[in-house]
């Protein structure tokens, strides 16, 4: 890519100018401003597709870049994530797989732009949302706050990675365009959002960060993305529905929003679907970047727990959301789409670039669902862009074709397709004297006396006062007509992105259709090696109570803890604050896995008498990425481990007698059961009162919880206290100190509601737990070492808590391997080249995110394969019975 001279976005240093909302630099290297981004020399419209490094090997980065580079898209944007390169505090990896700066200068060689996205949070069903897990361990530490303890961390990150991408920057010497800050700020509670932004920036300014500093909305909160930091451009995040007819009104409204401070609007995430894309398009958008087009993998302990569930699940090995390219690499008819829209963008050039959103002149109608309010664009130099989709589905060959009315003419339009048509366009440009009146299909091609358009159905072409209809093309047979002394072409998209190019009489050239890929059938493997030894664990001495995982050092892996205590008239334990995926086994009798982020759990012991032993295997599948009050487990920055385990001493029944208060409750306040004061005021809060008392720190359950209620503590005795707190159906549960309280429950009255109940707990703590670790590392150098083993036939059938080491010998394969472990209750771990390549989880298990939850995949040149299978407790016997290899050609 050719690189003129420098860049700048912000308006924060004596040597960068600003009028009105542009941001730009004195050399103009890339300004910004209403009608869109400009850089090498002139106006562009951005595609830009995601793409990870950390998600990837690296010797598949080069393919992967230049297989964007291929679908006509020009830009990738890269999270850069804080604690894949800490990997510890302090300790820095930049090396590998980790090797970032190597990453952007192969997107540079393949004539890929960046935008490159340090956070420091950056979301991506990343585990912690790249937050270092350790950040949880100063509870003075506030994660995403104007708050000094973070920002000093965060200086320490940005230290390490502002720098590469300073010295990577466009135009000088890189292909880094935009720098994004933070990553959708407007989900989280941020206290001082433009304090927090400004410190961010200044860093990124201190940095020498010359290039637009950007920050996204991703729920259209544009203040609550940027905190109006001055040089900070907002962006916008949209995930609409596909099909909906209203997504054009509200990206011209953001459109609109954006042009009053002389901003472009950037899409810096969205849908993958290219009929949606057209749309944002029309509306004003002149950066897309569809996430996720290109999918990879999460290696190793990376995957996020909490993603989207009821009220959190879990990330899968495959991070894939439907893409154009798959995990594997295999490319997607998404693929095509994209080139096809590329070569609109591209025939039409400046006058898209430049173009401005607005409405048709005159109201589209259709016989089949379509926007509530198409957009247009005003392209420069004269003429209309107007994008017209059919929600519609295909019902089969030649079916779903429905009929528009555009400019009062009746055009063909396939179902499941936007086409982008073109309304009294100056033909000028192309070495024709006349107008393009109307052209109902995507205009892929323009030269000296021809125009070539993509179509499925019949094309609606007006030259001046001539029309003409281009018969549908076939495959290989384009339609044709002339007109005013034009040759008009119309080819199938699947021609149109093979076009090479076009003579003037209308004869097209076209290239070779890509090879189809080679499937070859799964091999089933029956036999592996057992390891006749386990992987050690580290003494991480004796606690009083459970410590977290984080504190005994281990942020990535799994710990085990172990007690005996005494369960002598003990029904139940209670398990409070566990995550994420615990194995508890009570007096040898293994319980099913829990992995409920940090959800109460009650614990039937009742079988169990005595002094008995208690042990959990907890492993962290990964930290949260979102920030969801629901449970403990699901906050941003929360810890792991085996949390608190308590013993049930007394279980008393609190529904009764509890005092009300408002709607026309009088003097003396009448005594109810908790919510049974029944009025015609559905809605309005009711208060109830009343004094529970407990000799031992007690929980207060509320069973029947549907609607978040709100429950205030007083202390009744010295020292008093007051708290308040709001419980609901995933966390129904208050504690409470020794002693007597005064409680009171206010929710809204709700006479279809179900009955709510109320029971005390008396609770003693299981102490003295000894514990041990093992961390990824650890893990990884076992599972790596060379290490005999005896051969085994597969079923292999294990003991809830047992664990097996296998050794799994694989067949070649050019571009890598899928393992489909088949079996039940199990979860198995796969290493192979060196590195931990990612865990499945068979049986009962909690919900999954992302790709193919079900399979592991070896990376072409990753030698060796070790699993770990363990077994859990459910309701068969945990079994693997074969493992199943699928080659990802």
């Amino acid at each position: 890519m050719s690189h003129p001279t420098t860049t700048r976005g912000q308006d924060t240093t004596p040597d960068h100018t600003t009028t009105a909302g542009r941001t730009t630099t004195p050399d103009q290297g890339i300004s910004l401003d209403a009608r869109g981004i400009r850089f090498e020399g002139g106006p562009q419209l951005v595609l830009c597709a995601s793409l990870f490094y950390f998600r990837l090997p690296r010797e598949q980065w080069r393919a992967r870049l230049a297989q964007v580079r291929a679908s006509g898209y020009t830009c990738v944007d890269v999270y850069l994530p804080w604690n894949f390169h800490e990997t510890a505090p302090g300790r820095w990896s930049f090396e590998g797989r980790r090797d970032v700066a190597a990453f952007l200068d192969l997107a540079q060689e393949e004539g890929l732009y960046v935008i490159a996205r340090p956070g420091p949070y950056i979301c991506s069903e990343w585990d912690g949302g790249a937050l270092p897990a350790w950040l949880g361990l100063d509870p003075q530490l506030r994660v995403r706050q104007h708050e000094p303890r973070f920002l000093d961390r965060v200086s320490a990150w940005f230290d390490q990675a502002l720098p590469l991408l300073a010295e990577r920057q466009y135009p000088a010497n890189g292909p880094v365009i935009m720098v994004q800050l933070e990553n959708e700020l407007d989900f989280f509670d941020c206290e001082d959002r433009t304090g927090y932004l400004t410190a961010l920036r200044d860093q990124a300014i201190r940095h020498g960060i010359t290039v637009p500093l950007i920050a996204c909305s991703g729920q259209g909160d544009l203040e609550g993305a940027t905190g109006d930091v001055p040089g900070v451009v907002p962006a916008c995040n949209f995930y609409p529905d596909d099909d909906s007819p209203h997504i054009e009104p509200e990206v011209r409204r953001y459109a609109e929003l954006l042009a009053e401070r002389d901003l472009p609007l950037l899409i810096t995430e969205t849908n993958r679907r290219h009929r949606t894309l057209r749309r944002l398009l029309a509306g004003g958008a002149s950066l897309i970047a569809p996430y996720l087009q290109s999918s990879g993998w999460n290696f190793g302990y990376t995957p996020s727990a909490g993603n989207w569930g009821r009220p959190g699940n879990l990330m899968s090995h495959g991070y894939d959301f439907g893409g154009y390219v798959s995990s594997t690499g295999s490319e997607r008819p998404e693929y095509a789409e994209a080139q096809l829209l590329a070569r609109v963008i591209d025939t039409l050039g400046t006058r898209l670039a430049l173009a401005t959103p607005t409405v048709p002149p005159t109201p589209v109608t259709a016989d089949f669902p379509t926007s509530s309010s198409p957009s247009a664009l005003r392209l420069d130099g004269g003429g209309l862009l107007l994008a017209v989709p059919h929600l519609g589905t295909r019902a089969g060959a030649g079916a779903g074709v429905g009929t528009a009315v555009v400019n009062g003419m009746p055009v063909a339009v396939a179902a499941d397709s936007c086409p982008l048509m073109l309304m009294d366009v100056p033909l000028r440009p192309w070495g024709h004297e006349g107008t393009l009146a109307l052209a109902s299909a995507d205009l892929v091609a323009a030269g000296e006396g021809v125009l070539v358009f993509s179509s499925e159905v019949p094309v609606t072409v007006v030259v001046a006062d001539t029309r003409v209809e281009i018969p549908a093309p076939a495959a290989g047979a384009p339609g044709r007509a002339t007109a005013e002394g034009l040759t008009l072409v119309a080819l199938t998209p699947a021609d149109a992105v093979r076009l090479r190019a076009t003579d003037r009489d209308g004869t097209v050239h076209l290239d070779e259709p890509a090879p189809a890929r080679s499937e070859s059938a799964p091999v089933a493997v029956h036999r592996a090696r057992r390891r006749a030894d386990t992987a050690p664990g580290r003494a991480a001495g004796r606690h009083e109570l459970p410590p977290t995982l984080e504190s005994l050092g281990v942020y990535r892996g799994r710990g085990t803890y172990r007690t005996t205590t005494d369960l002598t008239d003990v029904d139940e334990l209670l398990l409070v604050g566990a995550a994420d995926i615990v194995d508890l086994s009570v007096a040898g009798r293994a319980r099913p896995t829990i992995a409920g982020f940090g959800a109460t759990r009650r614990i039937d012991v009742r079988e169990a008498t005595g002094s008995v032993d208690v042990e959990a295997v907890v492993e962290i599948w990964g930290h949260a990425n979102f920030d969801d009050a629901r449970l403990p487990a699901l906050r941003l920055g929360a810890l792991r481990g085996l949390g608190t385990v308590w013993t049930v001493r007394e279980t008393t029944d609190v529904s009764a007698l509890w005092s009300v208060h408002g709607h026309w409750a009088g003097r003396p306040a009448p005594l109810r059961e908790l919510g049974g004061w029944s009025s015609t005021r559905v809605g309005v809060p009711v208060t109830y009162t009343r004094e529970v008392r407990s000799d031992t720190v007690a929980a207060l359950h509320f069973k029947g919880v549907v609607e978040p209620v709100r429950v205030s503590v007083t202390d009744a005795e010295p020292p008093t206290g007051h708290s308040v707190r709001t419980v609901h159906a995933e966390d129904p549960w208050m504690w409470l100190p020794a002693g007597t309280h005064r409680i009171s429950v206010t929710l809204p009255h709700h006479p279809s509601g179900g009955g709510l109940r109320a029971e005390l707990l008396g609770l003693e703590p299981v102490t003295d737990w000894t514990c041990s670790t093992q961390d990824d590392d650890l893990l990884t150098g076992f599972a790596t070492a060379a290490a005999p083993g005896q051969e085994v036939p597969l079923p292999l059938t294990l003991a809830p808590g047992e664990e097996a080491w296998l050794d799994v010998d694989l067949p070649p394969s050019h571009d890598g391997l899928l393992l489909r472990p088949d079996g039940t209750q199990i979860r198995v771990t796969g290493w192979a080249g060196g590195e931990c390549v990612g865990r499945v989880w068979a049986g009962d298990r909690p919900d999954f995110s992302g790709g193919d939850a079900n399979v592991l995949w070896i990376p072409p040149g990753w030698s060796g394969l070790t699993l770990l299978v363990r077994g859990s407790a459910g309701p068969a016997a945990p079994e693997l019975r074969v493992l199943r290899l699928e080659s990802s050609d």
